[in-house]
């Protein structure tokens, strides 16, 4: 069984504030891992988490996008979306277009659809409409 985790949750992991709610964080995953069930975050928590780091906490976009690598790569926590394979982009805090744009593409495309867009970095991406 999976569990999804909420954006305040993986924010406390993240950033370790305020303590005592890191703490119940950090016994929920024990919690889970004893009882065999499997964290998992959305790419829409992936996301509000990202943009939360920067314009919260000042996390600079390159430390924001480390951190969420190390979340998914410790293994403890799972990618419901295809948030852990964008994450491995190669330069994603220079990549054109950035992070969100392309977990948006990857929900569009998913299923052998397309994305329509008036942004000219995106037309590397495959099935791309430029508008």
């Amino acid at each position: 069984m999976t569990v999804g985790l909420d954006t305040s949750v993986v924010l406390r992991l993240l950033v370790g504030k305020p303590e005592s709610q890191l703490h119940k964080a950090i016994e929920l995953l024990e919690t889970l891992a004893r009882q065999g069930e499997q964290p998992v975050v959305s790419d829409l928590v992936i996301a509000e988490a990202y943009f939360a780091l920067q314009h919260h906490y000042g996390v600079p976009k390159s430390e924001a996008l480390q951190a969420l690598r190390r979340m998914f790569a410790e293994g403890e926590i799972a990618s419901s979306g295809a948030a852990a394979d964008v994450l491995a982009t190669t330069d994603l805090a220079k990549a054109k277009p950035g992070f969100v744009d392309r977990l948006i593409h990857r929900e569009y495309t998913k299923g052998g659809g397309s994305m329509a867009t008036f942004e000219r970095s995106a037309q590397k991406l495959p099935s791309v409409r430029l508008t």
